[in-house]
């Protein structure tokens, strides 16, 4: 199973890495620091796939909401959950359903993001 983290925070970044690996450690992990480098790591090959997409909203250089819409516009990610990952929780929920499969607050804690993770993946 491929995870593809969007995330400008380094540390938020290592935390969904502990998480996982905790979690499952044969899941991998593939992270983009902002939108345009998640583009730029899709777009580069058609063989990237991955199993499910954790997008933060609050990033620099393209939102988390334009990368969202520009991700479903890939056809090959069509069928790929794409989970609104974020802190940012006001009308930013309306996403999940529309364009996001869901949406995740950040846990304040390793271990409440280990059970977040067992019960979506």
């Amino acid at each position: 199973m491929i995870c593809f983290l969007i995330d400008d925070d380094v540390d938020d970044r290592d935390i969904f890495q502990l998480a996982l690996t905790t979690f499952d450690s044969s899941i991998t992990l593939v992270t983009a620091n902002n939108g345009v480098e998640a583009l730029e790591k899709v777009n580069s090959t058609e063989l990237f796939l991955p199993d499910y997409i954790f997008l933060d909203l609050n990033m620099p250089y393209m939102s988390g909401k334009e990368c969202l819409i520009r991700l479903r516009n890939i056809e090959r990610l069509k069928n790929v959950p794409i989970l609104i990952y974020s802190t940012i929780h006001t009308d930013y929920e309306k996403l999940a359903g529309s364009w996001a499969s869901a949406f995740i607050t950040k846990p304040n804690s390793i271990e409440a993001l280990v059970k977040v993770l067992s019960e979506v993946l």
